[in-house]
């Protein structure tokens, strides 16, 4: 079945059995920023951007997708939010895996969009099964409070907090 989509800003069509999962839909078509982790929507390795919201492709049927907005990790690491969370991440001293790094980076992407000032309890209780691969749960905050304060206060700012410790 075609099944019209946007997908990393392009009109087009996916091929699938409308009960196939996005994520495999999506790792036959090339993207391997989606990758397959627990199966169950926890993890974050499969995650993408669905309608702008960081979403479980293992999760969600290709038919679905109908005329849904997709990102991949591929199309969004060309954006300023991607440069931004991944400055937040570089000054927490986070080096990514390369296996979970869409369900991190989309998660904060979200975080930056739609919280106000984040607590480090609400982060906590928002990143903590995405931790423990690559990073701990306390540098992933600190990773995403950076981002947060550079994307909202600018990174002048940020620089003159990181001389003042």
């Amino acid at each position: 079945m075609k099944i019209p989509v946007i997908l990393n800003g392009d009109n087009t069509f996916i091929d699938a059995n409308p009960e196939t999962s996005l994520m495999s839909v999506l790792r036959k078509m090339g993207y391997s920023s989606v990758k397959c982790g627990c199966d169950s929507g926890i993890c974050g390795s499969c995650s993408i951007l669905f309608n702008d919201k960081p979403s479980a492709a293992c999760k969600i049927p290709a038919g679905i997708a109908y005329n849904s907005d997709i990102t991949t990790l591929e199309y969004f690491s060309q954006t300023e939010e991607y440069r931004t969370i991944m400055k937040g991440f570089e000054l927490a001293q986070i080096n990514l895996c390369g296996y979970c790094d869409a369900g991190k980076i989309f998660s904060t992407y979200e975080v930056l969009k739609f919280s106000k000032s984040p607590t480090r309890e609400e982060l906590a209780d928002r990143f903590k099964q995405l931790a423990p691969c690559c990073t701990d749960l306390t540098t992933l905050i600190n990773g995403v409070i950076w981002a947060w304060e550079i994307q909202h206060k600018g990174l002048d700012y940020v620089m003159k907090l990181q001389r003042g410790r």
